[in-house]
């Protein structure tokens, strides 16, 4: 069992077998499915997945709890699946820089929308990314028709670097400056980790 990062808002758990029946269900949404760029999978396939996301060492994701919605007390290694709102994912898969993620944020639940629960889990997954595997730069591809999210990353200081005109994304960047790694520091000392 990996750990848990706990904010002010949210609760990062680690993806559990509980947690795909949930997560699969929203991938049955089209408008998520394109949001995301992702395919319909089967559930099986999304077991798989949950087991793929678990065994790569250079993925790493979160499923994100929304701390008000948290039946009584948190307990590390339960799912609470009555909280889940959405995850959160980092790729280090840039064979020309190791250092380099790519960084993705879903919050799923409507109910969910416009509390700062994205905001502060990426904040969070860019901290715990620094902190454990030394990332210098984070990427994030958004398709062109999902203006919250770019709208998200823009506020957090990513910069616009590129456009793929064929799968109509824009591709956002943010290099980690010795004042953005404080900053995310700082944030860090703030989050309690659950082992």
């Amino acid at each position: 069992m990996g750990v848990s990062l706990e904010g002010q808002k949210v609760i990062m758990v680690p993806y559990m077998e509980a947690h795909v029946p949930k997560y699969h269900l929203w991938m049955q949404d089209p408008d998520l499915l394109q949001a995301t760029g992702s395919e319909p999978l089967t559930l099986q396939q999304e077991y798989d997945m949950q087991l793929s996301w678990n065994q790569d060492p250079l993925k790493k994701t979160f499923i994100v709890l929304d701390k008000e919605m948290i039946e009584g007390k948190f307990v590390h290694g339960d799912p609470h699946v009555e909280a889940m709102v959405g995850d959160v994912n980092i790729y280090m898969n840039d064979l020309d820089d190791p250092h380099l993620a790519e960084i993705e944020i879903m919050i799923a639940e409507p109910k969910s929308h416009g509390k700062g629960l994205g905001k502060e889990s990426v904040l969070m997954m860019m901290a715990y990314a620094v902190q454990n595997f030394g990332i210098h730069v984070f990427r994030a591809k958004i398709g062109e028709s999902n203006g919250p999210s770019r709208s998200l990353f823009q506020k957090l200081g990513f910069e616009e670097a590129s456009y793929s005109e064929i799968f109509k994304e824009v591709t956002l960047e943010m290099p980690i400056t010795e004042q953005k790694k404080e900053e995310l520091s700082r944030l860090f000392n703030n989050v309690v980790t659950h082992t």
